[in-house]
């Protein structure tokens, strides 16, 4: 199979232009599929750098390796660290927490979502801004 390098290299610039973290095209029997950690074509995943945007493999990862319990966004939205604005935050690093206690809010569609701990320990690392936008499944916490 030949790859349009040229098509890759449109699909990486959508997705800086359109602030996009993934974006997939199908034509015929071909499916490229361009996001921030990686390149996959026809359920193949390719190394690839595509303009000055780092692209690897989907089963290697671009962050360190993150050690202790992940909670992860359970919907797409926009995360808070309070429950307004000024207010104190829900959990800071440091803190012990305990399972079900609230981490964070993420809003979507005008609703706002409490996020429960999983599970108990001490946040070690708060891994998104407060406002950021969140992504299903994506890390948004890590307890030690």
């Amino acid at each position: 199979m030949k790859i349009d390098k040229n098509i890759i290299k449109e699909l990486s610039n959508y997705l800086d232009e359109f602030n996009l973290t993934e974006i997939e095209i199908t034509e015929k029997d071909t499916k490229i599929k361009v996001s921030k950690n990686n390149v996959s074509i026809s359920n193949q995943t390719i190394p690839a750098s595509v303009n000055n945007t780092n692209l690897t493999a989907s089963s290697q990862s671009t962050e360190s390796v993150k050690s202790g319990t992940e909670i992860t966004s359970p919907i797409i939205g926009t995360a808070y660290h309070a429950p307004e604005p000024g207010a104190k935050k829900f959990v800071e690093v440091g803190k012990k927490i305990k399972k079900g206690d609230t981490i964070m809010i993420v809003e979507a569609m005008k609703t706002m979502n409490h996020v429960p701990s999983t599970h108990d320990g001490v946040v070690k690392e708060i891994c998104v801004d407060d406002g950021q936008p969140v992504e299903f499944g994506q890390t948004i916490l890590i307890l030690e």
